[in-house]
């Protein structure tokens, strides 16, 4: 029991959030799935659904994904007829993304799903435990940013005698 406990607590942090994503995204991709969703899909119209129009800039912030991800997302829901690009009345150079008759029908029938996986990810979560957790999860999301700020900065290894004769 000692023993198990210990492993417990040295299992790096990197390979917990690495398992929580796999499994979260097979839970998804198992109640997105009959929807014919892939889960960004599935969150991408959740996403849309549960607020105002977006832009596509808005939608990956809100998502966390990087823009060209956002948009090829959004263009197969496009294809598929679930969303619509729409000119902004503010400013007619930004684009819009709303849903269809047809995607905000879906996205009436996927949000309960969504909103049980969201729930249930933190059930047994006290309020304030709940909020240190989104804190370190915050905190690990901007170190990671430092880590690759700092990565990109430094001077590539030099090669080694092997690589250069190849």
């Amino acid at each position: 029991m000692q023993r198990h406990m210990l492993r417990d607590q040295e299992e790096p942090v990197g390979v917990l959030l690495a398992a929580v994503r796999r499994r979260l995204r097979q839970v998804v991709h198992a109640e997105a799935g009959g929807h014919r969703l892939s889960p960004q899909q599935f969150w991408a119209l959740v996403g849309i659904a549960e607020g105002a129009a977006l832009s596509l800039g808005a939608l990956a912030e809100r998502l966390r994904i990087d823009q060209p991800t956002a948009s090829r997302v959004v263009a197969s829901l496009t294809r598929r007829g679930l969303l619509r690009m729409a000119e902004d009345p503010h400013d007619r150079r930004r684009l819009l993304i709303e849903t269809t008759a047809g995607g905000a029908e879906l996205a009436a029938r996927i949000r309960p799903v969504a909103r049980d996986l969201r729930e249930g990810l933190v059930a047994g979560f006290s309020a304030p435990e709940l909020a240190a957790f989104r804190g370190a999860l915050k905190k690990i999301l901007g170190n990671l940013d430092r880590f690759e700020a700092r990565r990109a900065r430094r001077p590539a290894r030099p090669a080694t005698a092997r690589e250069e004769r190849a």
